[in-house]
């Protein structure tokens, strides 16, 4: 690894960023499952404020995600064009009650379009901590007023948004699927992994992503889409043992932790699941659909001793199966010879990526951080070259990296 010290990030905006995104990751929202209690605020807040578009979202260090909307077809938009990164920002409400008139908006693409936005209003959903993690807005396409009181709506909107997800940081059951959320997923593997540790024993590790099921929900809708994962949990769960458990993860990505089981026995298990999800068929209002799925698998070794880290290898063989033409799986001993990936720590800190002479730069969300490389988001790996310099202000770093992996919006790194 080269690593060039240049002095961290300081001063108040950069201590609050830091803070902030720290609060962020311990919540850990970011692309998690679709909520209906989110889906309820959002038509409470174009019912209450007769708007057309409401939205409840967080903010990470490179983007802003949709936690739920009503209005606008995007999952999420690069933070750098949202107007919500004033009120991150600044940490406090932004209204606008006329965009074409207010000279940070006037020429914004969503404001310049003759049908765009014109009426904003945003405040800070906060922990109890005081953090700001993201946005409650409502958004209309016509100019209009917004008093006192109907900020102080907004903001009781926004205090409601933060009950509900404190209240589902005690979920242990997708509501959608049966599987573990999350959270629970993580705290449960972590038993289990250091049982398998101070045992003696084996552990595997499968990650499985649905193939192009953004396609299903546009084509179809969240409804059907929903019906898809409804069937991958049931085939999991009905494939796989007992003992295993069964995380969802994000919207379309499972997980699985397979105790007492090696690489060879988890790779036929992988396999297994991936037959029976391609030769069942998922019966939904718009019809019989046929879908695929791509594995990645990996086991405990003298490299991988937490969750963390068999996620990220498993997640690296995940990307490349679909790389390689999805409705497949890829073990992560096929690739450790190409690069190595070892122990991880979950993180969630701001990073840029730095190429062409340092001419160019795009902005990322450092998700997991080790010795020997880390896993980013960005808006799109598209552009993204095949080596870089990744800097982290808050730590003072800059790290040379290749990349070992990615899909549209991911890419695990080795550092050089």
């Amino acid at each position: 690894m080269v690593v060039q010290v240049f002095g961290r990030s300081t001063g108040p905006a950069a201590t609050r960023e830091t803070a902030r995104l720290a609060a962020l990751e311990q919540i850990d929202m970011l692309d998690a499952p679709r909520d209906k209690g989110f889906d309820r605020i959002v038509r409470l807040i174009k019912e209450i404020f007769g708007v057309e578009i409401g939205l409840v979202t967080m903010i990470d260090a490179h983007r802003q995600w949709y936690l739920a909307c009503s209005g606008f077809g995007n999952d999420e938009v690069p933070r750098q064009d949202t107007f919500c990164r004033y009120v991150i920002d600044d940490d406090e409400p932004l209204v606008v009650e006329d965009a074409t008139r207010d000279a940070r908006f006037a020429a914004h693409p969503a404001v310049a379009d003759k049908e765009g936005v014109r009426f904003y209003a945003g405040v800070p959903i906060k922990t109890a901590e005081g953090q700001a993690v993201g946005t409650l807005c409502a958004i209309d396409r016509r100019p209009r007023s917004f008093g006192n009181r109907d900020l102080r709506i907004l903001q009781e909107l926004a205090a409601a948004a933060m009950d509900r997800i404190e209240l589902l940081q005690f979920a242990s059951t997708d509501g959608l699927t049966g599987a573990l959320t999350r959270r629970a997923f993580r705290d449960q593997a972590d038993q289990l992994v250091s049982a398998a540790l101070m045992q003696g024993h084996d552990l595997s590790c499968i990650v499985l992503d649905v193939d192009y099921f953004k396609q299903v929900n546009d084509t179809y809708g969240h409804a059907v889409g929903d019906d898809v994962l409804r069937t991958v949990a049931a085939i999991s769960k009905t494939t796989l043992g007992p003992d295993d458990l069964v995380g969802r993860l994000g919207g379309e990505e499972f997980a699985f932790v397979l105790p007492q089981t090696d690489q060879a026995a988890a790779c036929e298990i992988a396999a297994r699941l991936r037959e029976a999800i391609e030769g069942r068929s998922t019966e939904t209002a718009a019809g019989s659909l046929k879908i695929t799925a791509s594995l990645g698998i990996t086991s405990l070794s003298i490299a991988a001793k937490n969750i963390e880290t068999l996620l990220a290898q498993a997640d690296a063989a995940m990307y490349k199966a679909k790389r390689e033409g999805r409705n497949r799986c890829v073990a992560w001993n096929e690739m450790r010879s190409e690069f190595a990936l070892s122990s991880r720590r979950r993180v969630l800190k701001a990073g840029a990526i730095i190429f062409n002479d340092r001419r160019s730069v795009i902005d990322c969300t450092v998700r997991a951080l080790g010795s020997d490389g880390a896993g980013l988001s960005v808006s799109s790996s598209a552009g993204v070259p095949a080596e870089f310099v990744l800097a982290i202000r808050s730590d003072g770093l800059e790290m040379y990296c290749r990349v070992i992996s990615q899909d549209r919006q991911h890419i695990e790194v080795a550092f050089a």
